[in-house]
């Protein structure tokens, strides 16, 4: 028999002697393993779990237009390239006009923006119906909605004004009866659409021809056979006021009642492509942006897309990011704390065991000794005994701390957790060192016995 197979055959044979003791260490061991192993998996992946959870806040960063600048699609889509796709939850861009609702004589403030974003950054937003889905569709926030007594289904004539509104430059002398007078404006993209009307004996408008074949086929390309967008100019004399004598845009259909609590249920929100139809620009005045990254990163990327983008400075909606923080460091102070206090008392209790043991084998450790026994073979028996007990509880206690963080997981955050293949090695180490130093005292004490004393039975 080697010597190795003859020490672990002594390790054993004195573990399974005193069952009841050791069982209580390694108990002790396991149940120290496996809270240590639970709480580092939840510490590992908190900021994942934290993360999802403050997302539902709403966004942690802004894109802003610098002074000077104009920001839109390009500039957003440019600014978006510094941070990492797997780090970007959301990017909701919002372009904020005033439209009219000339059959309430009313106006409000209109949103455009991109609603599969907006259901990223903004999941706490509450809708009763569904968000748009085409073009010619509405959200209506609760405010509003109160207000003017619509619903998911309704329909909203909806006008916008621009703030500057050219004056009608056709001279007084040639709007005639039976003149025909033509006209052209720069349409959306820069496109030109013309337009001619025939006045009829009243001066008023008898007919109207449009080429709109510049503009977007969804608008433009229906103009000239859209009876009910031409016939509204029919009758009506120049000059002619946008929003009173005729409709810039109109016919949204209500497809949902937005409610935040917040001052969101004052606004109608419309897609960005209605928004650019209307307003025949794709300006944007902010995009919102929820981000998963810490403070520190979420700081470097500020700095990175202000540093590199000419037209867009970022900036971080510091009420999210702090709290965030905040939360995540006494996080990490309570998962500390918890595992110091575990460590210190899986130490005292495996220690106090293996004391108990000692003072049970004084007579066998006296004889061994005065037989010839080294003091490094005790103290390597006792090693060897509290090493084989951290391997033991190591095994149970990383098994049994993935459960118990999935648990916690499950129950705080609701989601599961993401196992760490370098749990079991790092529980069994950190078990193993755990039970070593616990036995030092032990094994100093085990060493000073005197077998003369021992053996005269004092």
């Amino acid at each position: 028999m080697t010597k190795r197979r003859m020490f672990l055959r002594m390790i054993t044979a004195s573990l399974l002697r005193r069952r009841s003791r050791m069982l209580i260490a390694l108990l002790s061991i396991g149940i120290g393993a496996t809270i240590l192993a639970g709480l580092v998996t939840i510490y590992v992946d908190v900021p994942r779990q934290m993360g999802a959870q403050f997302r539902s806040y709403g966004a942690n960063m802004l894109l802003l237009p610098k002074d000077g600048a104009e920001l839109n699609s390009q500039s957003l889509s440019e600014a978006l390239q510094a941070i990492p796709a797997d780090a970007l939850v959301g990017a909701a861009p919002y372009r904020y006009v005033r439209l009219d609702m000339t059959t309430r004589q009313q106006s409000f403030t209109a949103a455009g923006t991109d609603f599969s974003q907006i259901v990223k950054t903004s999941p706490y937003f509450s809708v009763e119906g569904a968000y748009p889905s085409d073009t010619r569709q509405v959200l209506v926030g609760k405010e509003i909605a109160e207000t003017i007594g619509v619903k998911a289904g309704s329909t909203m004539e909806l006008t916008w004004q621009p703030a500057n509104n050219a004056a009608d430059k056709t001279p007084e002398e040639s709007r005639v009866p039976g003149a025909s007078l033509s006209g052209k404006a720069e349409g959306f993209g820069g496109g030109v659409v013309y337009v001619t009307a025939v006045l009829d004996e009243n001066a008023g408008i008898a007919s109207l021809t449009v080429d709109a074949s510049t503009q977007t086929p969804e608008y433009g390309g229906r103009i000239p056979e859209d009876d009910a967008f031409l016939n509204q100019f029919i009758g009506k004399t120049l000059p002619l006021s946008l929003g009173k004598d005729v409709d810039a845009l109109s016919g949204f259909t209500v497809t949902g009642i937005l409610t935040t609590g917040g001052e969101e249920e004052s606004y109608v929100f419309l897609s960005l492509k209605d928004m650019e139809l209307m307003t025949g620009s794709d300006q944007l005045d902010v995009a919102e942006l929820s981000v998963s990254a810490g403070a520190e990163q979420l700081e470097s990327y500020v700095n990175q897309i202000t540093e590199s983008c000419a037209s867009v400075q970022a900036r971080l909606v510091k009420r999210v990011a702090r709290s965030e923080a905040s939360v995540l460091e006494k996080l990490t102070a309570l998962v500390f704390l918890v595992t110091l206090v575990v460590l210190l008392l899986t130490m005292i209790c495996v220690s106090t065991t293996m004391m108990a043991v000692v003072s049970e084998r004084r007579r066998e450790i006296g004889l061994r000794k005065a037989l010839g026994a080294s003091d490094g073979s005790i103290r390597a028996e006792f090693l060897g005994e509290g090493l084989f007990l951290g391997l033991l509880g190591g095994v149970m206690g990383a098994v049994l701390g993935f459960v118990f963080a999935q648990v916690v997981s499950v129950n705080v955050f609701g989601s599961s957790i993401t196992f760490q293949p370098l749990l079991l090695p790092a529980a069994v180490v950190v078990s193993m060192l755990i039970a070593a130093v616990s036995c030092l005292l032990p094994i100093k004490r085990a060493v000073a016995i005197d077998p003369a004393l021992v053996l005269k039975g004092e």
